[in-house]
């Protein structure tokens, strides 16, 4: 194992990334494949699989480009959740994948309350509410509005899965995917059967459960020729990206918080048991270490409203060096609270805590005095808030995590660390490691080729934490009142 390196593979909204990861943990190379989102109306969100394998296959072979020689002992993939792959019996794509942002479904998500029973039912039978952006929605959808497909339908996957299954052959998932389509039982570790017979739906759409660092299948020859890895390569189970995420920074055990910024932002929390919210604010998942769950708040648009505000305000920045570094530079020079501009990130609506697929962002507040500046302030501010809401909920659950460990986009500039430990009022550290989910799969990768006997072994011998940075008390007195004039904007974001 000396010489051998694991490759971890994740397959994000905004593009797929690779790295190859050493046995002591070091990244000896990453390389990123871009991907794009279609939104055929507002709300709704796609991509299709087939980009996905396309640009996987692009990640992997700029990877080991860089490292011509590399020994790939094992593969891991991660990939964003809920996102509804639509297989004919031939395997073939169907339509365009419907996305975890996509906010079409909500006639179905009342059609799951109904027929399973009422919430208190759902909750019993699956751990979460029907939410728009979960996987089994999107298959009522395709039932109710495209009947033509639905009639073809003989798999339903998700993102990581099918691209597994394009590299392998191999038809299965794993538990902390299947936690998030409301068709498995985190509680149980099973489909469940009781809600897929009240909604009229075979098990038969739904593959194989299996271990997240489990061996599921080795690289094809058709595998091999589009990535460039050697034929009969290992691949593991690998795990949903928030759940590879957590483990990619080392929170795999209860006691530990990550709050992370991608595209979404998280606020993760694991458990020893399925602790459910009873208000299902929050979701209850599985991990991807056996026996444990997480309790987790997630907001839509994290590091997506940033993109997208420094896409669409900031386009005089498309041709400088670093822009975003260059957005949080003229956010500092404002003062907190943006000199009285809020914003409200429900730019694809949002589940936590308002399980609302209707919610719009909003800017509230601005006068002829306000600059970007202020505006861009307001976004970071703004996300964080809404991040804080997620923490709120861990705190009323009795999960109150004694500090934050930081990932993604909010844990690269000091800036935005400083942020959000002052908006949450908790230190907040990061690791030596910033790869993110792709980091958790390669780790998963590890363990399956049997480098380490299990993932805390792995985590313990990879990754080293930075010392925390404590909240200041008097910013956080300060944001505690700007928290409370955040939720009072609310109702900005509603409309008749």
């Amino acid at each position: 194992m000396a010489e051998a390196l694991f490759l971890g593979l994740d397959v994000g909204t905004s593009g797929v990334k690779a790295i190859l990861v050493s046995p002591t943990g070091a990244v000896e190379g990453a390389a990123t494949a871009p991907l794009s989102m279609d939104m055929p109306r507002p709300g709704w969100a796609e991509q299709d699989p087939e980009a996905w394998w396309q640009a996987s296959g692009a990640a992997i072979r700029g990877l080991l480009a860089q490292r011509a020689a590399a020994h790939v002992a094992a593969v891991g993939i991660s990939g964003q959740m809920h996102s509804s792959v639509f297989l004919d019996r031939a395997g073939a794509v169907i339509r365009p994948a419907l996305l975890w942002c996509d906010g079409r479904t909500t006639a179905e998500c009342r059609e799951i309350v109904a027929k399973a029973g009422g919430e208190a039912r759902l909750r019993d039978l699956v751990c979460n509410p029907a939410l728009e952006g979960f996987t089994l929605p999107k298959v009522l959808w395709l039932r109710n509005q495209e009947p033509a497909a639905f009639a073809r339908l003989a798999t339903v996957l998700l993102a990581k899965d099918f691209v597994r299954l394009r590299l392998t052959g191999t038809l299965a998932t794993e538990p902390s995917d299947a936690s998030g389509t409301l068709m498995f039982d985190p509680a149980r570790l099973g489909w469940s059967s009781e809600l897929l017979d009240a909604v009229g739906l075979p098990l038969s759409l739904l593959p194989p459960v299996r271990g997240s660092s489990e061996v599921l299948g080795r690289v094809t020859a058709q595998g091999a020729a589009l990535t460039g890895l050697a034929t009969g390569t290992p691949v593991v189970g690998g795990g949903a990206d928030n759940a590879c995420g957590a483990a990619g920074v080392g929170a795999i055990s209860p006691g530990e918080a990550v709050a992370s910024w991608g595209t979404s932002g998280t606020v993760l929390a694991p458990t020893a048991e399925p602790r459910v919210d009873p208000t299902l604010r929050a979701h209850t998942f599985c991990h991807i270490l056996p026996g444990i769950w997480y309790v987790m708040g997630v907001v839509l648009s994290a590091g997506g409203a940033f993109a997208w505000y420094r896409e669409q305000i900031a386009r005089d920045l498309a041709a400088a060096d670093q822009p975003e570094d260059r957005l949080v530079e003229e956010a500092a020079s404002v003062p907190p609270g943006a000199e009285g501009v809020t914003f409200l990130p429900y730019l694809q609506g949002e589940r936590t805590p308002h399980r609302d697929a209707s919610l719009r962002a909003a800017f509230v507040g601005l006068s002829l005095a306000h600059t970007r500046a202020h505006l861009t302030r307001a976004v970071l501010e703004g996300v964080c808030f809404a991040l804080r809401d997620c923490v709120t909920i861990l705190q009323e659950l009795g999960m109150a995590p004694s500090y934050l460990l930081l990932t993604g986009g909010g844990a690269k500039s000091p800036f935005i660390r400083r942020l959000q430990a002052d908006v949450y009022g908790l230190p907040v550290t990061t690791v030596n490691r910033e790869e993110g989910p792709a980091y958790g799969a390669a780790l998963l990768a590890a363990v399956g080729a049997g480098a380490f006997p299990d993932l805390p072994s792995a985590v313990r011998g990879t990754l080293a934490r930075a010392p925390l940075i404590d909240a200041d008390a008097g910013a956080h007195r300060e944001y505690q009142r700007l928290y409370q004039r955040y939720r009072a904007c609310l109702s900005a974001a509603r409309f008749p």
